[in-house]
Protein backbone atom coordinates (compact mmCIF):
# COMPACT_ATOMS: atom_id res chain seq x y z
CA UNK A 1 0.00 0.00 0.00
CA UNK A 2 1.25 3.69 -0.44
CA UNK A 3 -0.40 7.21 -1.01
CA UNK A 4 -1.35 8.08 -4.92
CA UNK A 5 1.58 10.64 -5.94
CA UNK A 6 0.55 13.93 -7.66
CA UNK A 7 1.81 16.46 -9.49
CA UNK A 8 4.66 18.21 -6.77
CA UNK A 9 5.54 15.22 -5.27
CA UNK A 10 9.41 15.63 -3.92
CA UNK A 11 11.63 12.97 -5.49
CA UNK A 12 15.05 11.89 -4.42
CA UNK A 13 18.00 9.93 -6.40
CA UNK A 14 20.48 7.44 -4.47
CA UNK A 15 23.14 9.58 -6.33
CA UNK A 16 21.87 12.83 -6.16
CA UNK A 17 22.69 15.85 -3.97
CA UNK A 18 19.28 17.49 -4.33
CA UNK A 19 15.61 16.42 -4.29
CA UNK A 20 13.55 17.72 -6.98
CA UNK A 21 9.95 18.23 -7.84
CA UNK A 22 7.77 15.79 -10.10
CA UNK A 23 5.98 17.59 -12.63
CA UNK A 24 2.89 16.45 -13.73
CA UNK A 25 1.51 18.80 -16.50
CA UNK A 26 -1.56 16.75 -18.40
CA UNK A 27 -4.62 19.23 -17.16
CA UNK A 28 -6.96 16.68 -18.91
CA UNK A 29 -5.85 13.76 -16.65
CA UNK A 30 -7.77 12.58 -13.40
CA UNK A 31 -7.04 15.03 -10.27
CA UNK A 32 -6.66 13.87 -6.75
CA UNK A 33 -7.86 16.46 -4.31
CA UNK A 34 -7.68 18.89 -6.69
CA UNK A 35 -3.84 17.83 -7.50
CA UNK A 36 -3.24 16.09 -11.07
CA UNK A 37 -2.50 11.97 -10.71
CA UNK A 38 0.94 10.89 -11.54
CA UNK A 39 1.34 7.62 -13.37
CA UNK A 40 3.97 5.09 -13.80
CA UNK A 41 4.72 6.52 -17.37
CA UNK A 42 5.55 9.83 -15.51
CA UNK A 43 9.37 9.16 -15.51
CA UNK A 44 10.72 11.42 -18.56
CA UNK A 45 12.75 14.12 -18.25
CA UNK A 46 10.21 16.79 -18.20
CA UNK A 47 8.45 15.49 -15.20
CA UNK A 48 11.81 14.57 -13.39
CA UNK A 49 14.13 17.60 -14.34
CA UNK A 50 17.49 17.18 -12.28
CA UNK A 51 18.89 16.01 -8.81
CA UNK A 52 21.61 18.86 -8.91
CA UNK A 53 24.47 17.46 -8.90
CA UNK A 54 25.19 12.81 -9.85
CA UNK A 55 27.85 11.42 -7.68
CA UNK A 56 27.42 8.33 -9.37
CA UNK A 57 31.36 7.04 -10.70
CA UNK A 58 28.88 5.09 -13.29
CA UNK A 59 28.15 8.01 -14.97
CA UNK A 60 30.65 9.23 -17.74
CA UNK A 61 31.23 12.43 -16.92
CA UNK A 62 31.52 11.84 -13.13
CA UNK A 63 34.11 9.40 -14.09
CA UNK A 64 36.11 11.92 -16.40
CA UNK A 65 36.45 14.75 -14.38
CA UNK A 66 37.13 12.17 -10.95
CA UNK A 67 40.09 11.08 -13.19
CA UNK A 68 40.93 14.56 -14.02
CA UNK A 69 40.98 15.32 -10.40
CA UNK A 70 43.36 12.37 -9.11
CA UNK A 71 40.59 9.83 -8.18
CA UNK A 72 38.82 12.86 -5.91
CA UNK A 73 35.06 11.74 -6.51
CA UNK A 74 33.80 14.97 -8.85
CA UNK A 75 30.19 15.65 -9.06
CA UNK A 76 29.10 16.49 -12.25
CA UNK A 77 25.45 18.34 -13.23
CA UNK A 78 22.74 15.44 -13.19
CA UNK A 79 20.77 14.85 -16.03
CA UNK A 80 18.61 11.80 -14.77
CA UNK A 81 18.33 9.13 -18.24
CA UNK A 82 15.88 6.84 -16.52
CA UNK A 83 15.75 3.55 -17.89
CA UNK A 84 11.91 2.37 -17.47
CA UNK A 85 8.78 3.26 -16.08
CA UNK A 86 8.11 3.58 -12.08
CA UNK A 87 7.21 -0.02 -10.58
CA UNK A 88 5.23 -1.37 -9.46
CA UNK A 89 2.38 1.16 -9.51
CA UNK A 90 -1.02 0.37 -7.93
CA UNK A 91 -2.85 -2.75 -8.31
CA UNK A 92 -5.73 -0.84 -8.20
CA UNK A 93 -6.05 2.46 -9.43
CA UNK A 94 -5.50 3.30 -13.15
CA UNK A 95 -5.72 6.73 -15.08
CA UNK A 96 -6.54 5.84 -18.84
CA UNK A 97 -5.53 2.10 -18.31
CA UNK A 98 -1.94 2.96 -16.70
CA UNK A 99 -1.23 2.42 -12.83
CA UNK A 100 -1.51 5.20 -10.13
CA UNK A 101 1.84 5.96 -9.35
CA UNK A 102 2.08 5.44 -5.34
CA UNK A 103 5.08 6.75 -2.94
CA UNK A 104 6.33 2.96 -2.89
CA UNK A 105 7.28 3.12 -6.37
CA UNK A 106 11.23 3.51 -7.55
CA UNK A 107 12.72 4.19 -10.87
CA UNK A 108 16.02 3.25 -11.79
CA UNK A 109 18.67 6.15 -14.10
CA UNK A 110 21.18 4.44 -16.63
CA UNK A 111 23.68 5.48 -13.90
CA UNK A 112 22.51 3.54 -11.12
CA UNK A 113 21.07 5.66 -9.34
CA UNK A 114 17.39 4.50 -7.70
CA UNK A 115 14.85 7.43 -7.79
CA UNK A 116 12.44 7.51 -4.96
CA UNK A 117 9.12 9.50 -3.73
CA UNK A 118 10.10 10.85 -0.61
CA UNK A 119 6.60 13.06 -0.14
CA UNK A 120 3.70 12.27 -2.68
CA UNK A 121 2.74 15.86 -2.30
CA UNK A 122 -0.62 15.58 -0.89
CA UNK A 123 -0.66 14.69 2.75
CA UNK A 124 -4.23 14.15 3.22
CA UNK A 125 -5.31 11.23 0.39
CA UNK A 126 -5.55 8.36 1.27
CA UNK A 127 -3.27 4.48 1.10
CA UNK A 128 -4.10 2.69 -1.92
CA UNK A 129 -2.99 -1.02 -3.39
Amino acid sequence: MGKIVTNGAMLQCSFGTTPCTLAVSDPTRAQCGNMIVATIQDNTPANIPTFGMCQSIANPQVQTATSAAMGTLTPQPCVPAITGPWAPGSAEMKVNGTPVLTNSCKCQCMWQGIISVQNPGNAAIADVK
